[in-house]
């Protein structure tokens, strides 16, 4: 019979409403969920609960939403749960090497991407923006490293070719939840190994900013095309024409051979936006200007005048 683990689990953001949700319906007792507290959102700047403390209210969960983890105060709210594992997904916080010896059985982390390569808080992004073919999702034993704990399993995942941060982050969580639930039956029947990471082989996926969304159309077509797919949703791929912030959604390679001062504008309307590039072109197809509003090519430049022989920057 499959063991039930007493666990408190961290987590805040979407990405880890699956593996919370798996732990609920795979019979283990979440006795604490921990994430953190609410803040402003969205453009009318309300204040909103993090999606794990929608989902723990939903399924009758403990939550609570401390300030900080490095308290002594929290320390002893975690050790009198006496726990078997802390499962911590996508929390937010650096967990303390004293929260590392509260649980019994250890403190397992889900990371998205196949350790070691791309540590760190944007692991989705950077695969994409990079043009890797496949990803992955790794539980492992967190030590007091980001990201270097003892690897358990991982599953591999491969990106498809219209992939954004957003499709790719959707299956991701799902493939992490279902990773999550196989790694503790694993622990059950006492058959999982853990293995070292070769730390030679690590590579880093650092936060990204709103700023670094800027496209250097000096680039070619193709890394920029995956720069858009990788920075979308957040923090979103963006030009400047003239004084006016464009935010690119979808792009695609041109097939046309062309040679122009990267950023020109080669093409534009009734329905066609295609920008030259440091190695060949690039077609626009959904775009947000000052209208605020997501279009499509065509219904964007009805509206928005862009000549060609623009330069975008």
């Amino acid at each position: 019979m499959k063991n039930r683990y007493n666990i408190i689990f961290m987590g805040t953001p979407d990405f880890a409403v699956p593996s919370l949700r798996a732990l609920y319906e795979n019979g283990h007792h979440i006795d604490l969920v921990v994430t953190r507290p609410d803040r402003p959102k969205g453009r009318g700047r309300k204040i909103s609960p993090p999606p794990v403390k929608i989902e723990a209210f939903d399924l009758a969960l403990e939550c609570i939403q401390p300030k900080s983890v490095k308290t002594r105060e929290f320390e002893l709210l975690l050790e009198a749960v006496h726990p078997d594992f802390i499962i911590v997904v996508a929390f937010g916080h650096i967990i303390t090497e004293k929260l590392l010896t509260v649980p019994s059985r250890g403190t397992i982390n889900i990371h998205a991407s196949l350790l070691p390569k791309y540590r760190g808080p944007a692991p989705i992004n950077w695969a994409i923006i990079n043009g890797e073919k496949e990803t992955g999702v790794t539980t492992m034993m967190m030590d007091k490293e980001l990201d270097t704990g003892d690897i358990l399993l991982s599953a591999r995942e491969p990106i498809m070719q219209n992939d954004t941060a957003a499709t790719l982050h959707d299956r991701l969580a799902v493939r992490g939840a279902d990773l999550l639930i196989e790694t503790l039956e694993a622990f059950s029947a006492e058959n999982l190994q853990p293995v070292a990471q070769d730390h030679r082989l690590a590579t880093y996926a650092p936060l990204l900013k709103k700023k670094d969304g800027q496209i250097d159309w000096t680039k070619p077509a193709e890394v920029i095309e995956t720069f858009v797919r990788g920075m979308t949703p957040w923090p979103g791929a963006f030009t400047f024409h003239e004084k006016n912030r464009l935010k690119l959604f979808k792009t695609a390679v041109s097939t046309r051979s062309i040679e122009a001062h990267p950023g020109t504008v080669l093409k534009s309307f009734p329905g066609d936006l295609e920008i030259a590039t440091g190695k060949g072109a690039l077609s626009i197809l959904e775009v947000q200007g000052p209208s605020g509003k997501r279009l499509a090519i065509r219904d964007f430049l009805r509206g928005y005048r862009i000549l060609p022989g623009a330069i975008l920057n």
